[in-house]
C-alpha cells in the first residue's frame, strides 16, 4: 500500500518537470522510440523500423524522405558516455562537421523549440536528428533555413518502473601551454630589439646575469605563470544523474535528475577555494491519457548553473604579463630589521600571504592578476533556467479515420548575473640592498591601500524568455495496404526576447505537407511554408516556400527481388525553395533614413555653427527574402543483409539574393563621405553557392561471442561568391568566383636581406622597414605595398574544413566493449595571428622569437627582426602567417563491461556495468603544436573518466 502511494505522489510530481515532445505529430500513432534501452545495441545508426524525428511527425527510418538522419544517443550511451549533447557529432552523421552543408546557423531545437544544446544533458535525450535538405527543414519556415538539428528527450514509456543511475570520475590534464621566454632571454632580446631600433640596450649584462641565476628570484625576478607554483596539474569533474520512468497504458512518466561539478587548473590563493563550476538540473515530463479522445502531455525542466571564480583573468595575464616586471610575492623576512618604516606597513596590512609575504608589484603594475587573486575578492555567475511545456492531441477517428488535431506551447526563461566582492589592496614595491653578499629590503614603496567593504555587487544581468506555440491537423492513412497518405496543415511560431535587444527575434509560419508513397516503393513529398517577417515591407513580408522530394525504392521491384546483394537499395532527388531572413541583420533596413548630427561645425560661408541633418539610406520597398534554391541527388542502400550500409547525397546550393548596398548600380553621387550622405538602398543582389557530397558507410558482422561495426562518415563541399557588388581596381582583387571563406591578404617574398634591398624593393605604406622585415609582392606593379596588393591565398577554416571525416569503431566480446571516434580534417588554412606570434613594442616574448631573423642567421630565420616600435608591415593578413590545418584526432576511446546476470542474481540490481574513457587523446598534424595551443584563455585539455551505470 505505501508503495502505490509513493508511485502515485512521484506521478503526481512529475506535471511540470519535463519537455513535451510538442512538435511531433502522431501521424503513424504515435509512439516512442524503442531503442532496447537496457541492451547494448551493436550500431550507431538508427535500424529501419525506428521512428525518425522529422519536421512535426516522426516516421520510420525506411520512409525517410529528403536528406535526414539520425542517432540514437540513449543507445549509444550505453558504449560511448558523453559530457555535452552534441560531442562527436560528426563522427556519427554525415554532412555535419560543426555546421550543417557548410552553412553557419542552423536551428536547434529541443522537443520542438528553439533552445541551448548545452542545456540539456546526454542522459537525458533520446534521439538527435539532422535535418539538411530544403525539403526536411521547409515547416519550420524562414529561421531553419540552414539546417536544423532536432535533439528529441526521453519520455516514459509503460511497464515496470525503472530506475537508472549513472556516475562519473574524471580528470582533466593539459594538452599544451604556451611557451615564453624567461627573464633573462627576454631581457637580452629586448635589446636586440632596441639595438634594431637604434637605440641603447636597456638593461645589463649583470643585471640580465642575476634574473638568469634565480639566486634571488623575489630582487630579479623570473615569472613563469605556467609553473606548479600557481598551476595544479590537473582538476577533478564529477557528476551523478539518476532516472525513473515507468507507467502503465493510460500514463507514462519520466524524470531526470542530474548534477555535475568541475575544478580549475588555478592553485592559489583565492583560486583554490573560488574556482569551481556546478550545475544542478531537472527534467521530467507525464503524458496522460485523459479519455479516447484527448491525451495530455505536461513538461518541464530546469538547470542551476553556477559558476565561482576569481576576480582577474589569468590566462590573459599570463599571454602578456612579462616576467621579469616584478615579483608576485615580497617576502618579509627579507626586510632589514632596522628599517622600521617597512615593518609598520607589515603589521597594518590585510593582506600577508601564508603570514610570511606582501603583495608584490610596481609602480606600473599596481593591480596585476596575483594580487587580484590573493586579495581582489571573488564573485560567483549564476545561470538559471526553466522550461516549460505543455501540449493536447486530438484522436479525430470518429469524425475522418485517420485524422489528429495537435497543439503545443512553450514558455521558456533563463536568467543570468553575477555577484562579486570587490577588495582594494596595496601593492608593495621593494627596494634592495646587498650587505656582503646578502640581499635585504632596505624599504618599502606602497602603492594603493587595503580596504575591505564587505559590500556584494550585483552586475552582468542578462535574459531571455522564449514562447512558441504549435496547432496542427494530421493526416494518415493507408488504403488496400499500399497506398498511404499523409498530410499536414500547421501554424508554428516562436519569439525570443533578450535583454537589451529592443526588436525580439520572433519566426512566425503556415506550413502544409502532403506526402504519398505506393507499395514501399515509390515516395513523394511535399512540403511548404509561408513565412512571415518583420524585417520586410509590409507588402513583401509573407512568400511562399516550395518543396518536393521523390524517391524510389528499387530493391521492392520484380527485377530486384533474386539479387543476393542488395537487400535495401533507395534512389532519392529533392528541390526546394527556402524564403528566409536570417542574413537580413537589422530591423528597418529597407527604409531610408535621417539623423540629427548634434557635432557642430563651421560654416564657410558666414562662420555659423551649423548643425545637420544627415541622410545614410536610401528606401526599397521592394526588398524581398533572400531564397536557399536547392537541389539534392541521394542513394541509401543496404548489401548482404546489411552486413554493409550505405548512404551518400550531392547538394547544390544557392542564397540568392542577398543584401546589400550597391555600388555597381547607383551613381557615385548617390553616396559622399564628407558630409556623410548616403541615398543608397539595400537591395537583394548577391549570390553564395554551395555545393558537395556528404557520404556514410557502415560495416557490422556478429560472430558467435561477438561483433564488430565500423562506421565512416564523409564532406566535401566547395563554396563560392557567385554574384558581388564589387568595384575594385584590379581584377585579381574580384570576391567573385571566389569562395566564400577565402583569406585575402599579401604574398611574401622572404625578409629585406639589406639595406639595398629595401631602397630598391617597392614602397611599403604600411610604415618604416627595415632588413629583417617581410617584404610583399607588388601584384599591380605600381611600385607600393598597400592592399590593392591582396590577394585570394586559400580556404579558411573557420568555416570547417572542406573535406572531413568521421570514424566509429565498436569491438565487442561478450561483455565487454570497445568503443572508439576518430575525426579528420583537410583542405583548409588557418593564420598564426595571436599575441604568441605577433610581438612588437612592449609585448611578451614566446619563443618563436628564438627564431627571428638577425645579420647573424639571416639565411635561415623564419621570424622577423624584433622590434620595440611598431611592426605593422609584418604583422598583417600573408601567406607568411599561414599553416595548413591538416589534422586527424582521435577524440575518444572507451572501454565498458557489462556483469552478467548471473552475477547479479535476483537482486534489486538488474543491470550494472563499469566503464573508462579518455578523450582528446591524440592529434596528428604538421603544425599539431599550434593547434592544441588556446593562449589568453585556458588550456585546451585531456579528459580522463571512470563511471558507473546500474538499473534497478
Amino acid at each position: 500500500m505505501k508503495y502505490k502511494k509513493l508511485k502515485i505522489a512521484l506521478c503526481l510530481s512529475m506535471v511540470g518537470l519535463g519537455t513535451l515532445d510538442a512538435s511531433a505529430s502522431r501521424l503513424f500513432q504515435y509512439a516512442p522510440i524503442s531503442p532496447a534501452r537496457f541492451g547494448l545495441k551493436d550500431t550507431v545508426q538508427t535500424d529501419s523500423t525506428e521512428l525518425i524525428q522529422v519536421a512535426f511527425r516522426k516516421v520510420k527510418k525506411q520512409n525517410l524522405m529528403g536528406e535526414v538522419q539520425a542517432i540514437n544517443l540513449a543507445q549509444l550511451m550505453e558504449k560511448n558516455y558523453t559530457t555535452y549533447s552534441l560531442e562527436n557529432l560528426d563522427a556519427l552523421i554525415s554532412g555535419y562537421n560543426g555546421n550543417i552543408w557548410g552553412s553557419a546557423g542552423y536551428l536547434l531545437l529541443i522537443d520542438g523549440f528553439p533552445r541551448d544544446a548545452d542545456n540539456v544533458m546526454p542522459t537525458e535525450i533520446e534521439q538527435i536528428s539532422v535535418l539538411k535538405d530544403a525539403n526536411a527543414i521547409a515547416l519550420y519556415g524562414s529561421r531553419a533555413a540552414k539546417g536544423v538539428i532536432y535533439i528529441t528527450t526521453k519520455r516514459g514509456k509503460a511497464g515496470n518502473q525503472k530506475i537508472n543511475i549513472r556516475t562519473n570520475a574524471g580528470i582533466n590534464t593539459p594538452i599544451s601551454y604556451p611557451k615564453y621566454l624567461g627573464s633573462a632571454e627576454y631581457m637580452t632580446l629586448y635589446n636586440e630589439a632596441r639595438r634594431n631600433d637604434g637605440l641603447p640596450n636597456l638593461y645589463t649584462q649583470e643585471n640580465i646575469y642575476k634574473h638568469g641565476t634565480g639566486e634571488n628570484p623575489y630582487r630579479y625576478p623570473n615569472v613563469d605563470y605556467y609553473s606548479s607554483d600557481y598551476i595544479k596539474k590537473s582538476y577533478n569533474r564529477y557528476d551523478a544523474t539518476a532516472e525513473v520512468s515507468g507507467g502503465n497504458e493510460r500514463t507514462q512518466y519520466y524524470t531526470n535528475f542530474g548534477f555535475w561539478s568541475a575544478g580549475s587548473l588555478l592553485n592559489f590563493g583565492e583560486a583554490v577555494d573560488n574556482n569551481t563550476s556546478n550545475r544542478f538540473n531537472m527534467r521530467g515530463n507525464i503524458n496522460v491519457k485523459l479519455n479516447n479522445i484527448i491525451s495530455l502531455n505536461v513538461d518541464a525542466a530546469a538547470s542551476f548553473y553556477t559558476s565561482k571564480g576569481v576576480n582577474a583573468d589569468y590566462w590573459a595575464a599570463a599571454a602578456t604579463g612579462r616576467p621579469h616586471r616584478f615579483s608576485p610575492l615580497v617576502p618579509i623576512s627579507m626586510i632589514e630589521e632596522s628599517d622600521e618604516n617597512s615593518l609598520i606597513l607589515v603589521n597594518n596590512s590585510n593582506f600577508l600571504v601564508d603570514g610570511k609575504y606582501l603583495l608584490g608589484g610596481s609602480q606600473l603594475d599596481q593591480t596585476n592578476a596575483f594580487a587580484n587573486i590573493y586579495a581582489g575578492g571573488s564573485n560567483r555567475h549564476l545561470n538559471r533556467q526553466f522550461q516549460f511545456n505543455t501540449g493536447l492531441d486530438f484522436n479525430l477517428n470518429d469524425v475522418l479515420e485517420g485524422l489528429t488535431f495537435q497543439t503545443a506551447m512553450a514558455i521558456d526563461y533563463q536568467n543570468q548575473y553575477n555577484q562579486s566582492y570587490n577588495n582594494n589592496y596595496a601593492i608593495y614595491q621593494a627596494n634592495w640592498n646587498n650587505y656582503n653578499g646578502n640581499d635585504l629590503i632596505s624599504s618599502l614603496t606602497k602603492y594603493g591601500d587595503d580596504r575591505i567593504s564587505g559590500v556584494q555587487n550585483i552586475g552582468g544581468s542578462a535574459y531571455r524568455q522564449t514562447l512558441g506555440f504549435t496547432a496542427q491537423l494530421n493526416y494518415a492513412r493507408t488504403f488496400n495496404e499500399q497506398h498511404h497518405v499523409s498530410a499536414i496543415l500547421l501554424a508554428n511560431a516562436f519569439q525570443i526576447g533578450k535583454s537589451a535587444e529592443y526588436h525580439k527575434q520572433s519566426n512566425a509560419n503556415l506550413g502544409l505537407q502532403f506526402g504519398y508513397h505506393f507499395a514501399n516503393k515509390y515516395f513523394v513529398d511535399f512540403s511548404a511554408a509561408i513565412p512571415h517577417s518583420a524585417k520586410l515591407p509590409e507588402a513583401k513580408r509573407k512568400a511562399i516556400s516550395p518543396t518536393l522530394s521523390m524517391a524510389w525504392r528499387l530493391s521492392e521491384e520484380e527485377f530486384m527481388k533474386d539479387n543476393s546483394v542488395f537487400n535495401n537499395l533507395k534512389l532519392k532527388a529533392s528541390a526546394g525553395i527556402i524564403n528566409t531572413d536570417l542574413d537580413i541583420e537589422d530591423y528597418y533596413l529597407y527604409k531610408g533614413y535621417y539623423t540629427y548630427n548634434n557635432a557642430a561645425w563651421y560654416s564657410w560661408s558666414d562662420g555659423q555653427l551649423v548643425h545637420t541633418f544627415d541622410r545614410f539610406r536610401g528606401e526599397n520597398m521592394d526588398m524581398r527574402y533572400p531564397q536557399r534554391r536547392e537541389i539534392t541527388f541521394g542513394i541509401e542502400a543496404g548489401m548482404y543483409n546489411n552486413l554493409v550500409t550505405f548512404n551518400a547525397s550531392y547538394f547544390y546550393n544557392q542564397m540568392h539574393g542577398m543584401l546589400v548596398q550597391p555600388n555597381t548600380l547607383y551613381p557615385m553621387y548617390f553616396m559622399s563621405y564628407w558630409p556623410t550622405y548616403s541615398d543608397m538602398p539595400f537591395v537583394n543582389f548577391n549570390i553564395d553557392e554551395r555545393q558537395g557530397v556528404d557520404f556514410g558507410l557502415n560495416i557490422n558482422k556478429s560472430f558467435k561471442n561477438s561483433f564488430l561495426s565500423l562506421g565512416v562518415t564523409g564532406l566535401y563541399y566547395d563554396t563560392k561568391a557567385a554574384k558581388r557588388d564589387e568595384l575594385y581596381e584590379n581584377s585579381y582583387q574580384n570576391r567573385t568566383n571566389r569562395p566564400l571563406d577565402a583569406i585575402w591578404g599579401l604574398q611574401n617574398e622572404g625578409f629585406y636581406r639589406d639595406q639595398a634591398d629595401v631602397d630598391q624593393s617597392p614602397v611599403s605604406t604600411f610604415g618604416e622597414v627595415k632588413p629583417g622585415d617581410i617584404k610583399y609582392k607588388d601584384q599591380n606593379g605600381d611600385g607600393t605595398i598597400d592592399t590593392r596588393d591582396e590577394v585570394y591565398l586559400g580556404k579558411a577554416g573557420w568555416a570547417g574544413a572542406p573535406f572531413s571525416l568521421g570514424f566509429n569503431f565498436t569491438a565487442k566480446w561478450k561483455n565487454l566493449t570497445l568503443f572508439a571516434v576518430a575525426t579528420a580534417r583537410y583542405g583548409a588554412y588557418e593564420m598564426k595571428n595571436s599575441s604568441y606570434f605577433w610581438m612588437d613594442g612592449e609585448d611578451k616574448y614566446s619563443i618563436i622569437a628564438r627564431d627571428r631573423w638577425t645579420e647573424e642567421n639571416k639565411e635561415t630565420a623564419t621570424y622577423p627582426r624584433l622590434t620595440t616600435g611598431n611592426s605593422d608591415n609584418n604583422f598583417r593578413i600573408s601567406d607568411f602567417w599561414m599553416y595548413k590545418s591538416n589534422r586527424f584526432d582521435l577524440s575518444k576511446v572507451q572501454i565498458s563491461y557489462d556483469f552478467p546476470t548471473r552475477v547479479l542474481g535476483k537482486g534489486i540490481v538488474k543491470e550494472l556495468g563499469i566503464y573508462t574513457n579518455g578523450y582528446n587523446l591524440m592529434t596528428l598534424a604538421k603544425e599539431k603544436e599550434t593547434m592544441q595551443l588556446n593562449v589568453g584563455g585556458t588550456p585546451r585539455t585531456r579528459f580522463f573518466n571512470f563511471g558507473v551505470k546500474a538499473l534497478f
